[in-house]
């Protein structure tokens, strides 16, 4: 009996164990172990592209040695634009070495990180993979100006079965896109940026209000603003109309945080954060969490959803949401959390809400994803339950 005890006990430990790991990666720490991978290691730290392959599930990462990060610094091009060009080195799909010599039909095409990101224009931002005689795989940009492909597949440095592959080609993957310069702060028009991306009604209310210049300001030290879209925006105007002056500037500040946050980041870092509005005892702040894949801002009025990205290079992220952020400083804060049983049955049924929705919904409830409900509700009871028969037997 003691032995059939224990066994369960350390089935239960390793199941949570394998649950709380499953898809974890870093690829800063796998490169580490490669000296002459250094320097792109070294870029994809500062260019924040680690963070957004660690939270990625299915990923192949193509890296270079030192030598060819060399010849790609040699160009002095601006982050931003090194940026561009390692995130066309990062495939939303998993290619081991032996996936890589088993194309379907010798040749595929593939979606880069770069073209994920929506900088890539047309088919910029995707890359032919070519099975070639003698056992070689190569490598071309769709945009690439070479007959030829631009690199080779030279070994596996690490792979994880269908979650994570990081191959070492021969060269970098070069593209007139992703090498075309990139804006720098002083560049970047923060309500340009959202009129031509589905927030045009919000830009024009900072613009109106004459709050355009403390957004612009706050670029050089970094920036991330959710927008609501234009179809939201309408939605929630009569209660904007009803505001006074100063309230209206607080809650378009609201909607921006004094500090650059990638998409990445917000995945990987939940909690509170501070806005432009806040000052002094009016904290004017926000919860971010994670649901899913799903990243949710909360207020304690409304839980807004980031639904695309418009622009996520540092220093400026701007995130289309799906809600007006409403702050308990100028609007009422929803009811408490509810049961657990209602909170259960409102899931089975969730659905798109309006803006005037009060959303209910606890932090705890919602926000920390399958792997944290299968471990704070089933494997705790599914644990006491198994072991109570065991130990005292009817």
């Amino acid at each position: 009996m003691e032995a059939k005890i224990f066994s369960l006990i350390v089935g239960i430990f390793l199941l949570l164990a394998a649950v709380d790991t499953a898809g974890a990666h870093n690829i800063t720490t796998i490169l580490a172990d490669h000296p002459s991978l250094s320097t792109f290691n070294h870029y994809l730290t500062v260019t924040h592209l680690a963070a957004e392959i660690n939270r990625r599930r299915t990923i192949t990462v193509c890296v270079v040695n030192n030598d060819a990060m060399a010849e790609l610094l040699d160009k002095h091009y601006t982050l931003p634009t090194i940026r561009n060009i390692l995130a066309l080195h990062i495939f939303a799909d998993y290619f081991g070495a032996k996936k890589l010599h088993q194309v379907s039909k010798g040749s595929t095409t593939t979606s880069s990180l770069f073209q994920a990101t929506g900088e890539a224009a047309g088919t910029s931002g995707y890359v032919n993979i070519t099975d070639m005689k003698g056992g070689k795989v190569g490598f071309t940009p769709v945009d690439s100006d070479s007959t030829q492909p631009v690199a080779t597949f030279v070994k596996s440095v690490h792979e994880s079965a269908y979650d994570l592959a990081v191959i070492q080609i021969s060269h970098i993957l070069t593209s007139p896109e992703a090498e075309a310069p990139t804006a720098g702060p002083g560049d970047l028009n923060v309500t340009t940026i959202m009129s031509k991306q589905g927030c045009k009604d919000f830009s024009d209310l900072i613009i109106a209000q004459g709050v355009e210049e403390t957004f612009t300001q706050s670029l050089q030290s970094g920036l991330t603003i959710f927008c609501p879209s234009s179809e939201t925006l309408k939605a929630f105007m009569p209660k904007y109309h009803n505001l006074s002056s100063d309230n209206k500037t607080s809650l378009l500040l609201y909607h921006g945080v004094p500090i650059y946050n990638s998409l990445g980041f917000l995945k990987s870092n939940n909690g509170p954060l501070n806005t432009l509005a806040t000052e002094g005892a009016r904290k004017y702040d926000f919860t971010v969490q994670t649901d899913g894949d799903d990243v949710k801002i909360e207020t304690k009025v409304v839980t807004a959803t980031i639904m695309a990205t418009l622009i996520d290079e540092d220093p400026l992220a701007v995130f289309k949401i799906n809600k007006v952020l409403q702050p308990t400083e100028l609007f009422k804060a929803a009811p408490g959390p509810k049961s657990a049983k209602s909170a259960f049955d409102d899931d089975s049924a969730d659905g798109p809400s309006s803006d005037d929705d009060n959303d209910g919904t606890s932090a705890d409830s919602t926000s920390d994803g399958g792997v944290t409900l299968l471990r704070r509700w089933i494997s705790p009871a599914l644990f006491t339950s198994v072991l109570v028969i065991l130990l005292f037997p009817f």
